[in-house]
């Protein structure tokens, strides 16, 4: 029987544990992180308490979702007892030259089972699945065909790899998530709870929001602003969609392209500079390179995306008639400036310190969190009480485990692949089954790089795709910057594509329209995303390698390209289009997002002649659809 102390209790627990984490991770950030090993494992400790206080064994069992249990108790113990084994002993286990003691063997056995069987009840179940059948690659590796072979690792090997050092399961991934991806995640609750979310709507409606198919656009830049830094396409779809979607279905948008339409703008989120969801300081990290190359690199693709996205809603505006909102319910733009300039702070400083000053991310992420905190103090109708501090604390702690646990479980996958020298053998088998073609090698990577990041967390998804199918594409002469970009796109737009989705779904849940006719008009409207990576890939010059007239050149083919793609897959340009009509645009747009001025030049031919027909033929095939209409 649950008593009412319990219940008072246990919510009190969540938020002692969640505001500690973050106090040790802003703590680390301000003075500097342990070593790696006792940081790493420390942050798994709090994100294994929490996750088997919040999340039952069983989802059809939500009865003890808000108490404690004997399971749940057992979990922590066992959680607290594994990483605090690692977290105490890290100087010995580092320095480890030989076999593994029994004691570690256990501590190694059970950490492994508590990650998969976190991540089990965060996540699902098919990135344990991925994880077990990696396990087994490396203990029975011996006994496959000689493709796959390798010479077979013992249990107490196994563990050694996984567990007792920086390779596997507290390696990079983990790594990562126990700095700076955390800081970014309680920043962006943080940033959301002192009224910094909402800026950004209300900025995007004032200038935006009495135009046509206003609210469509509002969701469009809202949720680029905000995606970037929230980390997760589907926080933002939650974040931005609550907003956004009741107000395109008032303005006269159908559920199901109101649910795309944030969907889409959501996941491209991830595509944008600076934050990139967290992925591009680890893109940069694991290519070598600066930060500000792998923005600045991703900007230009960035921009195209949300480009395309607009240009088709703001078509479908004008198929439907549909208008801009109302002015009473439109914000001032100079009034949202006065109230809220000073909750544009941080996101600025963000942007300075890492391009400008080229900060550490960790750094970077830690002063803005401050300067957030800082700027609500300046208008008393914002200012953030110690309540809503601690609330924030808490919903950045809760935000971070999916990332977290993925990361940790993902670890394990890294540690099989790079043990047992699997990422060679699958980039030679790409290559092989390419025919060293790059474009069927650029097909092949992003079929694999679609189902290895379905239902994946952005920096879980890179990371995997990363040690799996960029080196083939490397290997094959790709700009590494680009290469990896690819994947990274790739692994991330599977939220929006069939069937996992899970940016679609959740939109669709808001819309209340069925989750597989969202997934596919989002994934009609994410078309643009499925090409822009094959675009820089071809053409490097969009993620700025080159000379600055190819560079301008390139831009300015691919808005042409992107327009002719946009009113082909929406079928209206001047006036609705035939079939045929449509066809065309779409094969001129492929033209225009291959490079070489020939394509080009006859890409562009196309789109205006197609345009001076259309417009010479507007008025009859008006009529002619107004009478079918009357019929």
């Amino acid at each position: 029987m649950e008593t009412k102390n319990e219940k008072g209790l246990f919510p009190f627990s969540i938020m002692f544990i969640g505001i500690a984490w973050c106090l040790f991770q802003l703590y680390t950030a301000a003075f500097g992180v342990l070593p790696a090993l006792q940081q790493r494992s420390i942050h798994l400790l709090f994100a294994l308490v929490m996750i088997f206080l919040l999340f039952p064994f069983s989802v059809s069992n939500p009865i003890n979702k808000d108490r404690f249990t004997v399971e749940k108790t057992l979990m922590v113990v066992l959680s607290l007892f594994a990483t605090g084994y690692i977290a105490i002993n890290h100087v010995e286990i580092w320095s480890l030259t030989g076999n593994l003691s029994i004691m570690q063997e256990i501590i190694s056995f059970l950490i492994i089972l508590l990650v998969l069987e976190a991540t089990r009840r965060v996540v699902g179940w098919s990135l344990p699945i991925i994880a077990m059948i990696f396990i087994a690659y490396s203990y029975f590796g011996s006994y496959l065909p000689a493709l796959f072979q390798h010479q077979g690792y013992t249990l107490s090997e196994l563990f050694r790899h996984e567990v007792m050092g920086l390779e596997g399961i507290f390696g990079v991934a983990l790594g990562v998530a126990a700095t700076f991806v955390f800081l970014f995640i309680l920043y962006a609750a943080i940033l959301q709870v002192s009224g910094g979310g909402q800026i950004f709507i209300d900025l995007s409606t004032a200038v935006v929001g009495k135009i046509r198919g206003g609210p469509a656009k509002i969701s469009v830049i809202a949720s680029c602003l905000f995606g970037s830094i929230s980390g997760s396409a589907v926080a933002n779809t939650a974040g931005t969609g609550a907003f956004t979607i009741p107000l395109m279905k008032k303005t006269g948008y159908s559920k199901r392209f109101a649910a795309s339409v944030e969907a889409v703008s959501s996941t491209g989120g991830q595509f944008m500079p600076p934050v990139m969801g967290s992925a591009a300081f680890l893109i940069a990290e694991v290519l070598s390179i600066p930060f500000w190359q792998v923005a600045l690199g991703a900007l230009i693709p960035g921009v195209l995306y949300y480009v395309a996205v607009f240009i088709m809603v703001d078509i479908e505006a004008v198929k439907n008639g549909i208008k801009g909102m109302e002015p009473k319910d439109i914000p001032s733009l100079r009034e949202t400036f006065r109230k809220g300039w000073h909750l544009m702070l941080s996101p600025l400083t963000l942007v300075f310190l890492l391009l400008y000053l080229q900060w550490s991310p960790m750094k970077a992420a830690f002063w803005a969190i401050v300067i957030t905190i800082i700027s609500t103090f300046v208008n008393k109708n914002n200012r953030m009480t110690i309540s809503q501090l601690f609330s924030s604390m808490k919903k950045g702690a809760v935000g971070s485990l999916e990332t977290t646990i993925a990361c940790a479980c993902v670890g394990i996958v890294i540690g099989v692949i790079n043990q047992t020298g699997l990422g060679f053998s699958i980039s030679s088998i790409l290559i092989t089954l390419a025919g060293e073609n790059l474009f069927l090698l650029l097909l092949l990577t992003m079929v694999v790089s679609l189902i290895l990041g379905m239902g994946l967390p952005t920096v879980a998804a890179y990371l995997v795709l990363s040690v799996m199918v960029a080196p083939a594409l490397v290997n094959l002469g790709v700009n590494p910057l680009a290469a990896h970009l690819f994947i990274f796109y790739f692994g991330i737009i599977s939220a929006i594509t069939p069937p996992v989705a899970l940016a679609s779904i959740v939109a669709a849940g808001i819309a209340e329209e069925k989750p597989l006719v969202t997934s596919l008009t989002s994934l009609k409207l994410g078309i643009p995303g499925f090409l822009l990576p094959f675009m820089f890939v071809l053409g490097p010059e969009l993620i700025l390698e080159g000379t600055a007239i190819n560079i301008i050149i390139s831009v300015i083919t691919a808005l042409f390209g992107i327009y002719s793609l946009a009113v082909a897959i929406q079928k209206y340009h001047i006036r609705p289009m035939r079939l045929w009509e449509s066809l065309i645009f779409g094969i001129s747009a492929v033209g225009l997002l291959y490079p070489g001025w020939l394509t080009d030049l006859v890409g562009i031919s196309v789109i205006v002649f197609m345009s001076l027909y259309l417009w010479k033929t507007k008025n009859k095939v008006v009529s002619s659809i107004n009478k079918s209409l009357a019929v």
